[in-house]
């Protein structure tokens, strides 16, 4: 069986969320393991679609999620 596909110009299906598990916010507000801030992490559950597939844009450009860095 395939997996399910996008419709065209549709964003890519994400996970629910880019946490990895390795979280540290010790030298910035910024996650080592995902790329969130401190507040995207914060609301993320209360986020829309459309504001956590920017925030998925931006981390996904920046290298994030990472894991074991």
């Amino acid at each position: 069986m395939s997996a399910p596909r996008a419709e065209a110009g549709a964003p890519p299906e994400r996970p629910d969320t880019p946490c990895v598990a390795v979280c540290s916010t010790t030298f910035d507000e910024v996650c080592r393991g995902c790329g969130r801030t401190v507040a995207e992490v914060a609301n993320w559950v209360s986020m829309s679609k459309e504001q956590k597939e920017v925030v998925w844009q931006r981390i996904l450009a920046q290298g994030y999620p990472r894991r074991n860095t």
